[in-house]
């Protein structure tokens, strides 16, 4: 099989996007995880699929399956670039398209900047919704990690799973020991994202996220929405926050409960290849 494909990044979360309407696309987890590998196969956060809209009244069906071979259900730096992706190899001409994901429709927009503005969707913070083991729903939940650690963590779905803690200094948080337990802890059934947020001021905080099955990158688009929605939830921020990660800023809009989270920031194409398995 031989596919042609575009290497693509938000912020420095990269991706690999492959065309699925107009070529057969059947990959294995094990395929995957070959394309993934950064030293011996193509390299990437996540692989995004793009296909034929199942749903009507959407234009396409956007699918992301992450390094290690497993698929998940939204990916918000992805979204932008899909976006861009569709645009830029003429599969559409529309300035805002109506996408399917594994948990609902989203609408990413390309400004006349070349930035891209996705509406993701309203947040869910019911612990069956996310899904997380807790008795009721509640803004800040105590959380006992493998260690010792005693975590206050507010969860939240953004079509996928964080947890988010605020730290002191984002410099010093403990990614690379927390995130993995965070991420595999037997309270989140289906793993987690695990945010470290340092708050700024009302209206700019500091970000870095483990991500699940892909571990610590240079952004996270769900985990910054996610971050900021925790934040306003605990009464830390306002509604429009500037999130700066690892590899640039994202302007994150949310105006409350019931309100779809805005997320605007740039997408870069890095070069287009073909590749056989």
């Amino acid at each position: 099989m031989t596919l042609q494909f575009s290497k693509m990044h938000g912020l420095g979360n990269d991706f690999m996007v492959i065309d699925g309407v107009r070529q057969r696309v059947r990959l294995s987890p094990a395929q995957i995880r070959q394309l993934g590998d950064r030293h011996t196969g193509i390299g990437f956060d996540q692989l995004l699929l793009v296909e034929a809209p199942a749903l009507p009244d959407t234009d396409f069906r956007y699918r992301i399956f992450n390094s290690d071979g497993g698929e998940v259900e939204q990916c918000g730096n992805g979204a932008r670039c899909f976006a861009r992706f569709v645009v830029e190899q003429g599969l559409t001409d529309k300035r805002a398209i109506r996408v399917e994901t594994a948990k609902g429709i989203i609408t990413p927009v390309l400004g006349d900047d070349g930035m891209v503005t996705v509406d993701m969707g309203a947040p869910r913070f019911f612990p069956v919704d996310i899904p997380f083991e807790a008795d009721a729903e509640t803004v800040i939940h105590p959380l006992t990690l493998a260690d010792g650690s005693e975590l206050a963590i507010t969860v939240v779905s953004m079509g996928n799973p964080h947890a988010v803690q605020v730290v002191e200094d984002i410099a010093t948080a403990p990614v690379a020991s927390q995130g993995p337990q965070i991420e595999s802890h037997p309270r989140f059934p289906q793993r987690v994202n695990a945010g470290f947020m340092q708050i700024l001021s009302p209206d700019e905080i500091a970000l870095r996220v483990y991500e699940r099955g892909a571990g610590e990158t240079l952004a996270c688009g769900t985990g910054a929405c996610a971050a900021v929605v925790a934040g306003i939830r605990r009464g830390l921020l306002a509604s429009a926050v500037t999130v700066h990660t690892r590899g640039g800023d994202l302007r994150i809009e949310w105006a409350g409960p019931g309100q779809p989270v805005r997320m605007t920031g740039p997408t870069v194409t890095v070069f287009h290849g073909t590749v056989s398995l």
